[in-house]
């Protein structure tokens, strides 16, 4: 698919926020009332990471990056 670089730059962003959607989310669903921030938040970041890369080797591999 031939997409100009400011199509291809708006999906990136747009899988950028959805990852970071997730992994806030992800987060949130770890972390427990008494229990410190710091595991909740690698974890995160952790979802965050997996997420982004899973959406652009998918978008890669259709052709859309």
């Amino acid at each position: 698919m031939n997409l100009s670089f400011g199509v291809k730059l708006l999906i990136f962003a747009i899988c950028f926020l959805f990852s970071i959607i997730v992994g806030i989310v992800a987060g949130l669903v770890l972390h427990k009332p008494l229990t410190p921030k710091g595991p909740a938040f690698l974890y995160g970041g952790g979802v965050f990471g997996g997420t982004l890369t899973l959406c652009l080797v998918v978008l890669s591999t259709l052709g859309i990056l």
